[in-house]
């Protein structure tokens, strides 16, 4: 049978994302190293999702743009050609009718993920902008990616590691009725 201890190492979306989602997630996968003396793999979240957008598009040479909702009229983005290679790196932006204009002039972009739906409306109207925002992060994306890195030997100081946040940290109220000061 199976036992954690056939594990050869732990791997973890690194972010960006949810704050809260991403530290739940580290944390664990720290523990789960810590107690099998493991070492910790970290996938960038938005380059976990264009691998997988790449492998279910058969189109003509194209650019992917993975996007995570990130609140607040903004999103996590960045831009990878055909083999993965970063075309633009990760931010957190502000979606306007411009902010892919110059790449939108010359290349066919599918923009996917959970951002993409919220920027269709205002991205739509260029002929080279495909989406797909019913894509989502999922694990089974990481794992080329997480085997590569483990053939490298690339792992993360799993005492120091830390979530790629991107921005800081913003409470909210409490959504909880009745909870009062």
């Amino acid at each position: 049978g199976f036992s954690l201890a056939n594990l050869d190492a732990i791997a973890v979306s690194m972010g960006p994302g949810s704050y809260t989602g991403l530290r739940i997630g580290v944390s664990t996968a720290k523990g789960f190293c810590y107690a099998l003396d493991k070492p910790l793999i970290a996938i960038d979240t938005l380059k976990a999702m264009a691998a997988g957008m790449i492998a279910l598009i058969k189109d003509d040479p194209f650019l992917v743009c993975p996007m995570i909702d990130a609140r607040r009229m903004e999103v996590y983005a960045a831009i990878y050609d055909q083999q993965l290679e970063c075309i633009r790196q990760t931010e957190a932006c502000i979606i306007d009718s411009d902010s892919f204009h110059d790449l939108l002039n010359d290349h066919q972009i599918c923009f996917g993920g959970d951002g993409a739906a919220k920027c269709e409306d205002v991205l739509g109207h260029y002929s080279k902008a495909t989406f797909m925002a019913s894509f989502h992060p999922s694990a089974r994306y990481m794992a080329a990616l997480s085997d590569k890195k483990f053939r490298a030997n690339q792992f993360e100081d799993v005492a120091y590691f830390e979530p790629y946040y991107l921005k800081d940290f913003i409470a909210g109220i409490p959504k909880v009725k009745g909870l009062k000061n």
